[in-house]
């Protein structure tokens, strides 16, 4: 579509998701001395979303819900996750433009992508900036722009870098193998994942700026 429309296509991570989405809980806790010293003994009570929280993710879902509603665009019947709206570009032809979200992942296509996500989502969240950009990796996938032998230019979206984390991974399984004398590289039980088991890609550990706690 982007490549048919002449679109751009740009990416993004929101930074600290969850944080920056209103708690619908009463979550508070007792302030200590880290709080401020006059503050000590006080309740506090925490306007934000609580990682780990039971209704963390919905909290952050329906915040997000509001905001695109907010700009004008509309969900997707037939998934939830594309959001779109009637645009028009410069030369008044008229288009939809698309927003892909991922919890903190988005994707966007549009003549005019990198303004819809600093200056228009970029009022409701705060963006990784060194996110921003036209796509090189989303979801996990491989994303690039080429070029056919028929010289009509499309976007492509690979798992060439998960095949070859894979396979990096069962080279070096058979070679320790190998370097202990088992000659018949038997495969465990449970191979080893090209992610991590700790990977958890809705938790964000950037330094969090925005309050957590309304005295």
């Amino acid at each position: 579509y982007a490549a048919l429309n002449d679109l751009d296509v740009y990416v993004a991570d929101i930074r600290n998701a969850y944080l920056q989405a209103p708690s619908l809980c009463k979550d508070y806790i007792i302030c200590g001395p880290e709080l401020g010293l006059e503050n000590v003994g006080r309740v506090a009570l925490i306007h934000q979303t609580l990682y780990g929280g039971k209704s963390a993710g919905r909290d952050f879902r329906n915040h997000l819900w509001a905001c695109m509603r907010h700009l004008g665009f509309t969900s997707c019947p037939a998934d939830p996750d594309v959001w779109m709206r009637p645009a028009e570009k410069a030369n008044g032809t008229k288009y939809w433009e698309f927003l892909f979200l991922y919890t903190d992942d988005s994707l966007c296509i549009s003549e005019k992508p990198e303004s819809i996500l600093q200056n228009e989502l970029g009022r409701y969240f705060q963006w990784k900036e060194e996110s921003i950009g036209p796509p090189k990796i989303y979801l996990g996938g491989n994303v690039q722009q080429v070029e056919l032998t028929t010289g009509v230019k499309c976007w492509a979206f690979g798992s060439s870098q998960y095949i070859q984390a894979a396979v990096a991974n069962v080279q070096k399984y058979l070679e320790d193998q190998h370097a202990i004398g088992d000659t018949h590289y038997s495969m465990p039980a449970k191979a080893q994942m090209p992610m991590r088991t700790t990977n958890r890609p809705e938790l964000d550990v950037s330094p969090e700026s925005t309050p957590l706690y309304a005295l």
